[in-house]
């Protein structure tokens, strides 16, 4: 039999338990929303979970120990992580579509004026340049790290990767204690909603990208990446750096000119 470079995959249930999840997910946060009920978005966090180690686990075996990822598969990878970042643009790009339609031209129902009244914006120059100079900091280590790995210096590449995972937690820490001590909530006005509905999916991007920085260095650690070899890793970065700047963009529109 004639090989090829490309990897022709196993048969695998994690895209269904995958798209179970994501489906009992959104059902029990509506069912959380209106009636409190939690067993249907549990069993949706359960599933996606369990989909992650799973599938998490049988890439790496694939790509480490069975040597399934060529460079021709790695090519085919890293367009497939292009276009799921363009992807994200274009996601967090209807978010600012919103804030922009809402505050450019603020209509009568909320005063005619930006922020709306009675609503107080939180000090740009408090927790969120925090924020901002925590996230520029992470960006500066998983760069860092990247170039510890292709040098080949390993314990380089684990501290700076463990700066970036906690640096990137403060950062959810830190949102979360702003989120708690805001004057506004999601429910008052426009203002509200697109403050929080654009925010809050940064911050699960954090999160995101947190639980993939930190599956990276458990692969460090393990000695599954080489000097020319490590995928995993860039994907984890481009993904961070996209998180970043999205963050700046949000900065300086929502928290700074928007207040």
């Amino acid at each position: 039999m004639t090989r090829n470079p490309f990897h022709l995959v196993e048969f695998s249930p994690w895209p269904l338990t995958g798209s179970l999840g994501a489906m009992f997910l959104t059902v029990g946060l509506t069912f959380w929303f209106h009636n409190h009920e939690t067993t249907t978005l549990l069993f949706g966090l359960f599933l996606i979970i369990m989909t992650m180690f799973q599938w998490w686990r049988d890439i790496i075996r694939e790509s480490t120990f069975q040597g399934h990822h060529t460079l021709k598969v790695s090519s085919g990878m890293r367009m497939g992580m292009i276009l799921f970042i363009t992807s994200e643009i274009c996601f967090f790009f209807a978010f600012f579509w919103a804030y922009f339609h809402s505050s450019l031209a603020p209509n009568t129902e909320i005063g005619a004026c930006w922020p709306p009244i009675y609503i107080y914006p939180l000090n740009p120059f408090q927790v969120p340049l925090l924020n901002t100079a925590i996230l520029l900091a992470s960006g500066v280590t998983v760069t860092w790290a990247h170039h510890s790995l292709m040098l080949g210096n390993n314990k380089e590449s684990i501290q700076s990767m463990i700066l970036t995972v906690l640096l990137g937690m403060y950062f959810t820490l830190l949102q979360a204690q702003e989120y708690l001590e805001a004057s506004f909530s999601i429910s008052d006005s426009i203002y509200g909603s697109t403050f929080f509905v654009a925010t809050g999916f940064h911050g699960l991007h954090v999160m995101i990208g947190s639980m993939f920085l930190l599956t990276c260095l458990l692969r460090i650690m393990h000695h599954h990446f080489s000097t020319n070899h490590h995928f995993g890793f860039e994907a984890a970065a481009w993904y961070w750096h996209f998180v970043d700047v999205v963050w700046l963009i949000l900065y300086t529109c929502i928290y700074w000119w928007g207040s």
